[in-house]
């Protein structure tokens, strides 16, 4: 279909979001202070960086990165340092409103969710250098195959990242209910985020 193998597509997107990283934690911790509309708020940031990592892509971006390393190793370095702040910025808040350290609006969910997408480079990765080894180049449509694969792409992600959310969600209420258990699962998720940054810069 439009010179995509979409089984193959498909399945290689579900294994990218089933690997934990930066974004999966954020969306815990996004549903755990906030509930179910601060874990929507986060999985539409995410699928927005998403899209804008695909056609980046698609405008010739991966090109422009395979001829100059060091701006592909600048962008890990900036990606790396906002993933660093982030967790810091977790590990070091003070508890406030019964537990939760960090209160803010769904907005701030969404740009946190497209921030870490952008700086994440196992999504980089995927983006710039996998996902065009799914396209035939004798069948291949244009932009009709990228739209159809970002079409894609936006669905798996809202199913995965939403139902991760809902079970997150169902859980929440006794976690809020438990400081220590709340400030300790927000600190482990700041450790989490602090190390993926500190690992990129190696």
């Amino acid at each position: 279909m439009l010179g995509i193998d979409v089984g193959a597509f498909c399945a290689a997107v579900i294994l990218f979001l089933a690997l934990p990283g930066p974004g999966t934690f954020m969306l815990l911790s996004s549903t755990g202070q906030g509930g179910i509309r601060a874990g929507a708020a986060a999985t539409l940031g995410l699928i927005i960086g998403d899209q804008v990592l695909l056609w980046l892509a698609v405008a010739g971006v991966a090109a422009m990165l395979a001829a100059h390393p060091a701006l592909f190793k600048a962008l890990q370095l900036a990606g790396a340092g906002y993933l660093a702040w982030l967790g810091l910025k977790m590990l070091l808040a003070r508890d406030k409103e019964g537990g939760l350290p960090v209160r803010v609006s769904p907005g701030r969910y969404l740009r946190q969710g497209f921030f870490i997408t952008l700086s994440n480079p196992k999504a980089i990765v995927f983006y710039m250098a996998f996902f065009p080894l799914f396209i035939d180049p004798a069948r291949q449509q244009g932009v009709w195959t990228f739209a159809f694969m970002a079409l894609l792409i936006a669905a798996i992600t809202a199913v995965w990242c939403l139902a991760l959310c809902a079970g997150a969600d169902a859980v929440a209420a006794y976690v809020r209910a438990h400081r220590r258990l709340a400030r300790t699962l927000q600190r482990l998720a700041g450790l989490a985020l602090l190390g993926f940054g500190l690992r990129l810069v190696r």
